[in-house]
């Protein structure tokens, strides 16, 4: 690998980190877990289902879950009285027929495109803010899953209470690391 674990400790203060769900993020969340000996109770792994999810991805983020011991909040868009917010689910009871999908698009009157990305904004990034901002949170750091060789993709910017955080570009990991760890677990992303 190319990295020190020590690319792999949190940052000072609350953090979230976002599993998609895929193997780069999964793999991030093992890094952070080992640099870290565990999660302090001021970090919060969050994954949000937009109830398009493939049923191997919900498989996967458990299995992630119970093999290593860490807690994983599933979140959902949710609307109750006109107004956008969350529930909590869990693999059982998570959306599998698109149903947070559905209730923004019904909300907005349209489907997401290139230049209206609510897709990501309001049923990933809103959805876990709000969560957050529920514990109190005003702002904090989000542990995105982006490599080293995805730099393209990196943005500096507050966005509804996070700062974003890339602890893999940061530790300069590409895909042929993440492909040699997942050659050498027990379990896979089917």
């Amino acid at each position: 690998m190319a990295s020190a674990m020590t690319d792999y400790l949190l940052p000072e203060g609350n953090v979230q980190i976002s599993f998609s769900g895929g193997r780069t993020s999964a793999f991030m969340l093992h890094q952070i877990l080992e640099a870290n000996n565990g999660l302090p109770d001021r970090a919060k792994v969050i994954f949000t289902n937009t109830g398009r999810e493939m049923e191997q991805t919900l498989d996967f983020v458990q299995e992630c879950s119970d093999r290593w011991n860490v807690n994983v909040t599933w979140l959902e868009y949710d609307e109750v009285d006109g107004k956008n917010t969350y529930k909590e689910v869990n693999h059982n009871s998570s959306s599998r027929n698109g149903e947070p999908f559905e209730k923004v698009i019904l909300r907005y009157g349209r489907l997401p495109n290139a230049l209206q990305r609510y897709c990501t904004g309001i049923l990933k990034i809103q959805t876990a803010s709000k969560y957050l901002k529920s514990f109190g949170w005003k702002n904090w750091k989000n542990c995105l899953g982006i490599r080293a060789d995805e730099k393209k993709r990196l943005k500096d910017k507050l966005d509804q209470g996070y700062y974003p955080y890339y602890p893999i570009a940061l530790a300069d990991d590409t895909l042929v690391d993440v492909e040699k760890f997942w050659l050498k677990q027990s379990f896979k992303l089917r």
